[in-house]
């Protein structure tokens, strides 16, 4: 959500674990947990291909357990403005819902908040099929817990999925309701959790994992625990689970109920922290203030590890990420990574390490990542100096200070972990990469037409996409795993929360042009459609990454950086080959001549019958403008 600011091993043991679907190497064959060290990074994690989904927006497999007025109340803008219904999938996006006439909401962006599309588990389970034809071996789930937003991230139950992602809504309702949340002997499963630990099970026997997100750092208004304090008070059994600033006192006519919200949205009650040292000088040492509010966080986390509770992990997730994690005092990440590695050493945690001062510093993750807390965070630190040299964002970096920026982002962290981090491009929290290259202006800064109606928000041009394809190939021989946020590998567009939000482009749906502008600007009329050409070179991408455990486990050497000729080069090697990245940053032709450490024949990764010889410990290419070749010998 918005903040506010990975020891190699031989490329067959990485193969054969993947091959073997519902293995879990956790767990040997009496279905006992085989512990590893505490700091063990989760070996698949390395060889991932992420792929993030938005589950609201990605497909809608099930039209009856559509969200409704009900469903939908409690979460920021809570108004249902009269003619309120779902939005057809194929809308042009910034075109008014008829019923935003209705709606009493100051401008479109907030009606936009109320907008839901029907995405649901069977769309998830529909569109599988699809995901292991492009590649994918690793899901990355946005919040799936219940919650009445189209984001999750403020949940009325941590321990249930959400009602409408399954097949019977008011039922899972009627089961919820009729639980002791406090007390996990009551919690039952609902439809839509049974539908979930379907779509693990399908996920493991196509060879995908799955990671879950979740915020513990605060829950929503409608949490049933916040709940209880409103009903209660300071008498509540969890009064002690939330920053409450004051109680109501019952004998005055005034409610007095006041609470610390997350970044001062109400709508998303903070957790109690128990902070030694600065508050306002992150990462907190510390902890969570309430031992009850942990130990239900604990029991939700088993939960989806181990449904059956049989001891053997191989029926439940992965790995969680979780969400604003630098604002959760340490001494709990210390604790939950205790917690979850004694139910699967092979869980991969995740973390969310982002801003330390928006917009100008990211936080660095070192304390993070000493073993004791995360396997990796998602790779923020990698996307902006990668973004700044492709995207000459917002201004020009010389190859030079690229090679610099990377290696600062390469330091004081060990190998496993740098070769676990998660390279994004884009997510439900920023721009589409495709828009954040054509508005080259400051990284993660008044990037959505709301706050700069100058931002461009239609299709990008050509230019763009020869950029954002050199950028692809970056990402997929670079250290760390290559994440795709759902969508990009189609060609979708779109500006910062909600933009980026659209819902998932299919071949089989009808869309209307995007003619519309949020502000009544002119645009151009662009044709929204899969980009079939750029989905195949996704594959290929990924094909590639697949083929080549360098990619994986190689170190890095940077074999070349001509800030002349705005060409730059890099190579990654293990157990005797080499592989060559190389770019071409310039708007004329270029021959780039790259050291190496092997003569002979090198093949292009992208066009195998295209080889070049090495010679005299160097290799020369020729690249047009804006052209990048992996070269493989």
């Amino acid at each position: 959500m918005v903040t506010k600011h990975i020891i190699a091993v031989m490329a067959l043991i990485a193969l054969s674990f993947f091959s073997c679907n519902m293995e879990n190497s956790a767990s040997n064959s009496d279905n006992k947990v085989v512990q590893k060290d505490i700091s063990y990074v989760p070996e698949w994690s390395r060889n991932a291909i992420w792929y993030q989904i938005f589950v609201e927006r990605f497909r809608n497999g099930d039209t009856l357990n559509d969200p409704k007025v009900i469903d939908i109340q409690g979460t920021y803008p809570d108004e249902t403005a009269a003619g309120w219904k779902i939005t057809s999938w194929g809308h042009d996006w910034y075109q008014p819902d008829d019923w935003f006439a209705n709606s009493s909401l100051p401008d479109q962006w907030n009606n936009l908040q109320a907008r839901r599309y029907g995405g649901d588990l069977q769309g998830v389970i529909d569109k599988l099929g699809y995901l292991q034809s492009l590649g994918v071996n690793a899901i990355y789930f946005n919040p799936l817990n219940d919650s009445p937003s189209l984001h999750k991230y403020d949940p009325r139950h941590w321990r249930h999925i959400d009602r409408n992602f399954g097949p019977d809504p008011m039922g899972d309702k009627k089961i919820i309701d009729a639980e002791n949340p406090i007390d996990p002997k009551t919690w039952k499963w609902t439809s839509a959790d049974k539908l979930f630990l379907k779509v693990i099970e399908v996920c493991h026997k196509r060879g995908m994992k799955v990671v879950l997100d979740y915020s513990f750092n605060h829950t929503g208004a409608e949490f049933w625990a916040f709940k209880d304090i409103q009903k209660n008070g300071g008498k509540s059994k969890v009064a002690d689970w939330y920053e409450i600033e004051s109680f109501d006192n019952p004998d005055t006519k005034e409610n007095e109920f006041s609470y610390h919200g997350w970044a001062g949205v109400k709508y998303m009650p903070e957790m109690k922290k128990d902070i030694v040292g600065d508050r306002n000088e992150m990462p907190f040492e510390g902890n969570l203030h309430s031992q009850g509010a942990k130990n239900h966080i604990y029991s939700v986390a088993k939960r989806w590890l181990d449904p059956n509770k049989d001891g053997n992990p191989a029926d439940g997730i992965d790995g969680y990420r979780l969400d604003v994690a630098a604002e959760v005092p340490m001494g709990f990440w210390v604790e939950f990574r205790k917690k979850v590695k004694k139910i699967n050493p092979e869980a991969y945690i995740i973390g969310e390490i982002w801003w330390k001062s928006w917009p100008d510093e990211l936080m660095f993750p070192h304390n993070f990542l000493q073993g004791d807390m995360f396997d990796a965070i998602m790779n923020y630190r990698w996307f902006r100096p990668a973004r700044h040299f492709f995207a000459d964002a917002p201004e020009s970096m010389k190859p030079s200070e690229f090679v610099v920026a990377l290696k600062d982002k390469l330091r004081d962290i060990d190998t496993a972990r740098l070769q676990s981090m998660m390279n994004l491009l884009s997510s439900h929290d920023a721009p589409r990469i495709s828009t954040s290259i054509y508005n080259n202006g400051k990284y993660k800064y008044q990037v959505k037409p709301y706050d700069n109606q100058e931002y461009k928000i239609d299709k990008p041009d050509g230019k763009t996409l020869e950029i954002q394809k050199m950028l692809l190939i970056h990402q997929f021989t670079f250290i760390g795993s290559p994440h795709i946020w759902y969508g990009d590998e189609v060609g979708m567009w779109g500006a910062d929360d909600p933009d980026t939000r659209k819902p998932m482009v299919w071949q089989d749906i009808d869309y209307e042009n995007e003619t519309t502008h949020p502000f009544n600007k002119p645009r151009k009329t662009d044709v929204v459609e899969q980009d079939t050409i750029l989905l195949s070179y996704y594959k290929k991408l990924i094909q590639i990454r697949k083929t080549y455990p360098t990619l994986a486990y190689g170190n890095i050497v940077f074999s070349l950086a001509d800030d002349a000729n705005n060409t730059f080069a890099y190579s990654r090697n293990y157990q005797g080959q080499e592989i060559v990245a190389a770019f071409n940053k310039s708007t004329d032709k270029k021959t780039l001549t790259i050291p190496i450490k092997k003569n002979g024949i090198f093949k292009n990764a992208m066009d195998e019958k295209q080889t070049f010889e090495a010679k005299n410990g160097m290799l020369s290419v020729e690249l047009g403008q804006y052209k990048a070749i992996i070269l493989v010998n």
